[in-house]
């Protein structure tokens, strides 16, 4: 009789996660940077550049499956939809490309508007 082995299993936290998925944000055309999920008197917060942008990322797992919650400041006059489309699609494709899991969804929530540094 011979005893079937099985390899161990992989765990991936969500912080790790949450850290391919701010990357490939910030690497998107329109995105200023990452925001706090909570409104502070109905004003979005930028996370500073000594906060972890992983703040503005929320992971979920439901049955093998990931969902992937972005708190995102854009930049004032982009076609908003046409950023978050983009976004949606650079971090499902980067997680699923470093994890090989699939991402059920990917929701954008534009926690505001900003003019960067180098418009004004």
């Amino acid at each position: 009789m011979t005893e079937e082995r099985r390899p161990g299993r992989i765990e991936i936290s969500p912080t790790a996660i949450a850290s391919i998925a701010s990357q490939a944000v910030l690497e998107c055309y329109g995105v200023v940077g990452m925001a706090s999920h909570t409104l502070r008197n109905g004003l979005a917060e930028l996370l500073r550049p000594t906060e972890s942008p992983r703040k503005g990322v929320e992971v979920g797992f439901a049955e093998d499956q990931i969902t992937i919650d972005l708190y995102v400041i854009m930049e004032y006059g982009v076609r908003v939809s046409e950023v978050a489309q983009n976004i949606m699609a650079s971090v499902k494709f980067s997680v699923e490309k470093a994890l090989g899991i699939p991402v059920a969804e990917v929701n954008v929530h534009v926690q505001g508007l900003r003019m960067s540094d180098h418009a004004q």
